[in-house]
């Protein structure tokens, strides 16, 4: 069985956890990114999704990849973070994060969708943040929560095809991305790690075994996901 993995942002983080464990599960694994995935094995396809014109040419990469696959897994991992609000908003900040994390996911799933055979599934990264929100991010949960709305009429668009959909929001998570967000400051992930329940941060590993789950259970329909350790009640 012809199995493919193809993810967005496999370069580090979640991204890279998850395509070891798919890796590992006899998927050929497709990075579409930036960056290249440090992995043996993984084809890599250039991309920034945080502008225009990507789409063309993804396509036709990706055309002779994915013909004839059996199934495709398709996750949308790739995600950008600033530091904003309403009152400091940059409109073209604003609009690459919504382009990363909301309008790529939108025009991919499209391009990947007539290789996709029942069985397949698209599985979206989503945030805490998907359905709450702090001060000073406003762009990225903005985005967030649009992409549970994406994840959402997915799964209702794709009735009767037997491709299922859920969308995986991990809490505070021991990435290169929230290390850089905070500033490297071991007393700030410290301070995150005593909001949730299991007093430590998410490890990369533990999303990538949620998605993998998500992804071969076709029951997780339509759902979200919350991968966050148990947050501490405020």
């Amino acid at each position: 069985m012809r199995k493919i993995l193809l993810i967005t942002g496999a370069s580090r983080g979640i991204g890279l956890a998850t395509a070891k464990l798919f890796q590992a599960s006899g998927f050929h694994v497709i990075n579409l990114s930036r960056s290249r995935s440090p992995l043996d094995g993984v084809e890599n396809i250039e991309a920034d999704l945080s502008g225009e014109g990507w789409e063309k040419p993804v396509q036709t990469g990706l055309r002779p990849l994915l013909s004839g696959a059996e199934q495709i897994v398709l996750v949308h991992n790739a995600g950008a973070i600033i530091k904003d609000s309403l009152q400091t908003l940059d409109v073209d900040a604003f609009r690459r994060v919504l382009n990363i994390n909301v309008t790529a996911p939108a025009l991919l799933s499209h391009l990947v969708l007539p290789h996709m055979q029942a069985g397949s599934s698209i599985i979206y990264v989503g945030s805490t943040l998907s359905e709450i929100a702090v001060p000073m991010s406003c762009a990225y949960v903005t985005s967030k929560h649009a992409l549970v709305g994406l994840m959402r009429s997915t799964c209702q668009d794709l009735a009767g095809s037997g491709i299922h959909t859920a969308c995986v929001c991990p809490g505070f998570t021991d990435t290169e991305m929230l290390r850089a967000h905070v500033g490297h400051s071991e007393e700030v992930l410290q301070g995150l790690s005593e909001r949730v329940t299991q007093r430590r941060l998410v490890q990369p590993e533990e999303i990538a075994n949620t998605i993998h789950f998500c992804a071969h259970n076709a029951v997780i329909n339509g759902a979200v996901i919350h991968a966050n350790l148990g947050q501490v009640g405020s």
